[in-house]
């Protein structure tokens, strides 16, 4: 008995060697994709205070979101335009954004594996504005014309459009000079003579039009079939939805609900909308403002994916990207499909970018 003990040391020994080898094999090992970890204990929301992210303002403001996340933390951020929301998505700084199928794109682009969009949120709501007596587009050479930030939604459908009408884009007579400004400091630029106009989302081509006197030269919904493009769409992080595809499924739960009430009961969506801009520290829009803003655009959770080679190619066309972004893979409709079938309502079609 006595000589076995040694032969017992040394074997408990040569187990935890062994057992501390495969641990460090485990911790060297490609790390998997992430699985299911039940809801999240917070979700980090980004939207524009922007009519054409009324699916947000309601979704927040009338509770819609916070009564389907149940546990779920509902924390929020606003951006003025896509670009910089992409960066915080990218960042890690949110975890779902209302965003422009431009930006959107943009970040697909720039990390393949790290989002996915979930759904769509708004069709139209973009207008060209400009000073009274411009009344076609030749007029426009030598001319100032807003976006809300390079790259965005606004500004890759003005260059594709200014090129399709042959204007060149720059300085001095012969061109019509892009500005990139932030949507709350365009009007007061308008006002003082720094802008002629900008294609710009609502509310802030209305408010152009109603309280600076511009005139509509274009409305973006002529240009493509049924009047129909998707000028918002919801993002999120790739790991956020399949680390909790609980949270994911209730988020949409709330965005359909507010998109819903947009249709049975559209004067309380509108409401609830414009103190949604109130909360997220913009001022409350005058009605005529409101009601001309959300009459230019439709609140739909369909992200209408069949369009989005197109608006990748636009952005070549724009001269905002050197090369079309292959869309495939791009969406994930599942969970919105989900949650329209149980608000009794048809699911939507990934067009094939659901597959790579």
């Amino acid at each position: 008995m006595t000589r076995s003990r040694p032969w017992r040391a040394l074997a408990v020994v040569a187990l935890a060697v062994l057992a501390l080898a495969g641990c460090t094999r485990a911790q060297e090992a490609p790390s998997a994709p992430a699985a299911d970890q039940g809801p999240a204990p917070e979700l980090r929301l980004g939207y524009f205070p922007n009519i054409t992210h009324a699916g947000a303002l309601i979704g927040v403001q009338n509770g819609l979101f916070a009564q389907n996340l149940g546990q779920t933390k509902l924390s929020t951020q606003t951006f003025n335009a896509g670009p910089a929301e992409t960066a915080a998505l990218l960042g890690n700084s949110i975890d779902i954004g209302f965003i422009g199928s431009g930006p959107a794109i943009n970040a697909y682009k720039q990390n393949p594996e790290g989002i996915r969009v979930i759904s769509g949120a708004t069709s139209g709501g973009a207008q060209l504005v400009v000073r009274p007596g411009i009344t076609n587009p030749q007029q426009l050479l030598g001319k100032k014309i807003a976006t809300p930030q390079l790259a965005n939604t606004q500004d890759i459908a003005l260059k594709k459009w200014l090129k399709q009408n042959n204007l060149p884009i720059g300085t001095g007579p012969g061109a019509v000079e892009v500005v990139n400004i932030d949507n709350a400091r365009a009007l007061d630029a308008y006002k003082t003579g720094q802008l002629d106009g900008g294609w710009l989302p609502e509310p802030y081509a209305s408010q152009f039009v109603l309280q600076a006197g511009a005139t509509q030269l274009l409305d973006e919904r002529t240009l493509w079939p049924n009047g129909q493009f998707p000028t918002t769409v919801v993002i999120a992080r790739t790991d956020y939805v399949q680390a909790h595809p609980a949270t994911v499924s209730a988020f949409l739960k709330g965005l359909v609900a507010a998109e819903q009430l947009g249709t049975s009961d559209p004067n309380a969506a509108k409401a609830a909308a414009n103190a949604g801009l109130g909360a997220a520290g913009s001022k409350p829009l005058p009605q005529n403002v409101l009601d001309r803003a959300w009459s230019a655009v439709s609140l739909n959770p369909d992200p209408l994916a069949p369009l989005f080679p197109q608006l990748a190619q636009d952005a070549v066309t724009a001269g905002t990207a050197p090369s079309a972004t292959n869309t495939k893979g791009l969406f994930d409709v599942g969970p919105l499909n989900q949650a329209l079938t149980a608000a009794g309502r048809p699911p939507v079609d990934a067009g094939g970018l659901d597959q790579k």
